[in-house]
């Protein structure tokens, strides 16, 4: 990855010394990574601008960024719609309805309330990643919701963490908080999203950068793909949905989940080999 940023950047900024007035025109107002880039570094202060070195890195990570976790969705999310032909059926009709296969634009597509409650809910009950681990650089002290008592009864509403700590912070322990979502917080239900959420959820102030959601972590520490990331499924299924139609595909053992730093799924229980077996159609085909 980083040696192929590397030649599109040594080519494009050749092409720019020589004039090329289409090359100067469309790193001038192009809208893709390297473009945007080279303009913005460009602009800045010379004292700010980043050296060729990192401009390439740094744009090699935000092309790589998210391939895993995106994929881990999108197996979770069809997977889901293969054990539930009738959610999936109606998602179709939906997207049918929106005539998604000749193209949506960003407010058409949020507007597909059926396809956001699909994508919403998987996000929020199978998070790609379920945790990572944090280093406190300096002295703090971590606020809690609810009271904790202490195995001499003491009353803590705060937790003291010296500089040098390593935390591990679970997204799940709040995207299924029964206090936040209710007793069927463990559940995929997609209708959830499809009224108001309770106010457990949005009084909590949660401090995801998504939807309520702690999925994509929080803050300036939180993902910088969220929100492309988020919107990948629902891109992918209302290009796919209307034109296809898939199921399980049965084998002698079940899909299993591996708990690796990116959840993936495989086939048993004793393989380490990602694969999602789906049978699949297409919609005509499949009516017929």
């Amino acid at each position: 990855m980083s040696s192929r940023s590397r030649e599109i950047y040594i080519a494009k900024r050749k092409t720019l010394k020589k004039g090329d007035a289409e090359l100067v025109q469309q790193v001038a107002e192009g809208k893709d990574i390297m473009s945007i880039f080279m303009r913005a570094n460009t602009a800045a202060d010379p004292k700010d601008r980043l050296s060729e070195d990192e401009v390439i890195e740094q744009m090699s990570v935000i092309i790589s960024a998210a391939m895993d976790t995106t994929s881990s969705v999108l197996s979770r999310d069809l997977q889901i719609l293969a054990e539930n032909l009738d959610i999936q059926e109606k998602l179709r009709q939906e997207l049918l309805n929106a005539r998604a296969a000749d193209g949506l634009t960003h407010d058409e597509l949020n507007r597909l309330q059926l396809l956001d409650s699909v994508c919403r809910e998987t996000l929020r009950v199978y998070p790609p990643v379920t945790n990572l681990f944090r280093n406190v650089t300096k002295d703090t002290v971590l606020p809690l919701t609810e009271p904790i008592y202490t195995t001499d009864g003491s009353r803590m509403d705060n937790i003291p963490v010296p500089a040098g700590t390593q935390l591990l912070i679970g997204f799940l322990g709040c995207n299924t908080s029964k206090a936040l979502w209710g007793e069927d917080a463990y559940e995929w239900k997609h209708e959830r999203w499809m009224s108001p959420l309770p106010s457990t959820v949005t009084d909590a102030r949660i401090p995801g950068v998504y939807s309520n959601l702690v999925t994509f972590m929080e803050g300036k520490r939180g993902c910088m793909q969220a929100i492309p990331r988020a919107l990948w499924p629902s891109l992918t299924f209302a290009d796919v949905a209307p034109r296809m139609r898939h199921s399980g595909f049965k084998f002698f053992e079940p899909i299993e989940w591996n708990v690796a730093n990116v959840w993936y799924p495989i086939v048993g229980k004793d393989s380490n080999k990602p694969q999602l077996p789906l049978k699949v159609r297409l919609y005509k085909e499949a009516r017929a």
